[in-house]
């Protein structure tokens, strides 16, 4: 029933169309009231930073396939070569509206006093200023290249700005006929200067901040670089290549080898895209796209400056707090709060501890349990799991002083995470150094699970302390991620994580779990069952219901599975940040299932799986979407929760997730979005949270407050 191609194609979103719709909706807070002007600007910049990597690795995916003659169908029935072609006419339509967007918001700052302005029209002291800054700071840097047949068309890095030239020279011949030379040339604008130059104040803009771009910069004064030419035309543009790494492991002698010798070829990929600025003539057009294998299709005209993304320093310009969201903090975890106990180990033993990120400290956490364990000298061995982590990193460092502290250190450090595989490598190796036992990851697999085991000895033996979370140990992704992560000392997850390390570091079979669930072993067996479980109990006269949240819904069976479960009446609420093939409300299909997606300050990034089982209900979390790679190509790993009081919070998290009205979106029946921003009954979720972790730090203060408070006599 759920296999036929017609079925398929008319209900399943194309995943690459699907993931330019939740763009959109990152785009679509450009122009939510309730954000400051600044975090407009923001969101103005993350839909760029989010387009260079879909093109970079999606894009490209597609256009090897087309090259290659593959002519298989997605799961919307589409060919790699019609996905091209929606994808360049959504991804046009998007681009457009992005700087609709952005001329408002930049309009708007010039009513706060922040004007981005051209050379031309600049104040006389400010232009002298310029002029003094371009022959100090940037022309010696310039390097303008001709293009002709002693010239190829150079190789300009991935994601470069530069400007296209065109020149000409007039020979003076004597008689009537001059001879016309007209030459093309390229400067790329050097990315070691800052592109937004800030101005100084001027007497008669008094009150005015003014900025300029250093491309503008450099075409205002480009006369001194081609001395002896008029310039006919500058325009700027910018490519942007295949960055996936096309490793052949299998083939590989050393994993690490390899990854770097791709890492190399990076920056060398095939062009994808180019962004020309509008006004750029179809000659230069035509000759740019032709020297670089495109066509039409991947052209983009661009009405503002190339690439947005530069405007993510500038939103942190000091003395505007006004324009930005109001300082968030992490706070003290409630779990630690209500804990009678001083040190971590106390803490866990005492009782299970759920942290809630960002709003919940990662440092006094996360850090303090792997920085606890490093310098107790009680604690015999630590094993942890690492995807991605800051290039400053704690949890490296603490791993470091572990074992300099000769304690058993061992770390899966996977280096095929995408974008950060040089990191990970330079900090494997450091850990190595310091006498870590590292595993630079699996042949054919991602380690993709979030899970530290630690080993200590106690008066009453050996005890197992355990971490999993859904997030990635990365202390800077921890201020911006809403992500969870459980503590428990617990003897059977204690002993999972043994079995589920000795499964990555050595040759063990995979053991029977107790709790883990582990893909690509028996998390989506474990999912599907849990599914019919919820069928079962519908068939059987009670409720069925399951609320999950991820952040993209991709796998075809698992979408399956949910529109029979919704056939059978198991009511389903799904809060999908991105990706998401599956269509709602479709009548007698999907009637039973809603989606949502959470786009707001802090990128949505927990996965939280609730099942009502007959009214015995059953929560999990972990690492994995409902994605093919995550379920078949990635270790991944998802427990129970068991706690009472950590389940009761995650229910409450979810819930209140499901009630927000303003930042929600809610996909139709038809594959399209709409977000409710309500004006009564406001609830958002994001800042609940924020407001609840303050609260609760408060309370905590005035408790101490009160317990310390000296005795006054009664007069």
């Amino acid at each position: 029933m759920m296999n036929t191609t017609d079925f398929k194609q008319k209900f399943y979103l194309n995943r690459e169309l699907s993931w330019l719709s939740f763009n959109d909706r990152v785009l679509e807070e450009a122009t939510d009231p309730n954000n400051p002007l600044l975090e407009k600007l923001k969101f103005v910049a993350i839909t760029s930073s989010n387009l260079d990597e879909f093109f970079m690795i999606r894009v490209a995916g597609l256009r090897h396939q087309k090259e290659n003659g593959v002519t298989r169908k997605d799961i919307a029935g589409m060919t790699p070569e019609q996905q091209l072609q929606h994808i360049s006419e959504s991804a046009q339509h998007l681009v457009a509206k992005q700087y609709m967007y952005l001329k408002k918001i930049l309009n708007a700052l010039e009513l706060e006093g922040l004007y981005f302005v051209k050379p031309r029209d600049l104040t006389k002291g400010q232009l002298e200023w310029l002029r003094d800054y371009f022959e100090r700071e940037i022309f010696p840097v310039v390097t303008p290249m001709a293009v002709d047949s002693s010239h190829p068309f150079p190789f300009l890095a991935s994601k470069s700005l530069n400007l296209a030239m065109l020149l000409e020279k007039i020979e003076r011949t004597g008689d009537d006929d001059n001879d016309i030379d007209v030459k093309t040339a390229i400067v790329p604008v050097p990315s070691v200067l800052s592109r937004i130059i800030a101005l100084p104040e001027d007497k008669e803009r008094k009150g005015c901040h003014d900025f300029v771009l250093l491309e503008d910069v450099i075409r205002h004064f480009a006369q001194q670089l081609f001395m002896g030419y008029d310039l006919l035309e500058a325009h700027a543009f910018r490519i942007t290549r295949d960055a996936d790494l096309y490793i052949d492991e299998e083939d590989a002698k050393d994993l690490v080898v390899e990854v770097e010798r791709q890492l190399k070829k990076r920056q060398k990929g095939e062009a994808v895209r180019v962004e020309f600025e509008r006004g750029t003539s179809r000659f230069m057009q035509r000759f740019i796209t032709q020297s670089l294998n495109l066509v039409k299709n991947d052209l983009y005209e661009i009405d503002g400056p190339i690439d947005t993304t530069m405007y993510f320093r500038f939103c942190g310009i000091p003395g505007y707090d006004k324009l930005r969201y109001p300082e968030a903090h992490p706070y003290t975890p409630w779990s630690m709060i209500q804990s009678h106990e001083k040190d971590i180990f106390s803490m866990i033993r005492e009782k299970d501890m759920l942290v809630h990120l960002p709003y919940e400290s990662f440092d006094e956490s996360v850090v303090n349990f792997v920085m606890s364990a490093a310098t107790d000298p009680d604690v015999l061995a630590i094993k942890q799991t690492l995807y991605r982590v800051s290039s400053r990193s704690p949890i490296i460092w603490a791993l470091e002083k572990a074992a300099q502290n000769g304690k058993q250190v061992t770390v899966l450090m996977e280096v095929k995470a995408r974008f950060d595989e040089e990191n990970n490598i330079h900090m494997a190796r450091r850990l190595e150094k310091a006498g870590a036992h590292v595993i630079y990851g699996l042949v054919g697999l991602k380690t993709h699970s979030k899970c530290t085991l630690i080993i200590r000895r106690e008066k009453d033996g050996i005890r197992r302390y355990v971490h999993v979370a859904t997030g990635n140990y990365n202390a800077s992704t921890a201020k911006l991620y809403t992500d969870l992560g459980i503590f428990t000392c617990s003897d059977t997850f204690g002993a999972d994580a043994s079995a589920f390390f000795n499964l990555l570091s050595g040759y063990s079979d995979p053991p029977v779990w107790d709790s883990f669930l582990v893909a690509p072993i028996n998390l989506r067996e474990r999912c599907v069952a849990l599914i019919d479980r919820e069928i079962q109990h519908v068939k059987n006269g009670e409720n069925g219901h399951i609320i999950a949240k991820m952040n993209s819904l991709l796998d075809s069976r698992m979408v399956d599975k949910l529109y029979e479960a919704s056939q059978a009446g198991v009511k389903i609420e799904l809060i999908v940040r991105g990706i998401c093939v599956l269509i709602p409300g479709i009548p007698g299909v999907s009637d039973n299932i809603t989606v949502r997606s959470l786009v707001g300050r802090f990128l949505e990034h927990s996965r939280v799986f609730w099942f009502n089982n007959g009214g015995r209900e059953e929560l999990y979390i972990g690492s994995a979407d409902w994605m093919p790679r995550n379920l078949n190509d990635r270790v991944e790993l998802m427990i129970p929760v068991k706690d009472t009081d950590c389940m009761h919070r995650i229910k409450n998290m979810v819930l209140k997730e499901l009630e927000d009205n303003q930042k929600a979106h809610i996909m139709q029946s038809n594959g399209t979005w709409v977000k409710m921003i309500a004006s009564e009954n406001k609830v958002c979720a994001q800042e609940y949270f924020q407001k609840l972790a303050e609260q609760r730090s408060e309370q905590e203060k005035m408790t101490l407050k009160q317990k310390f408070e000296p005795y006054v006599p009664v007069k």
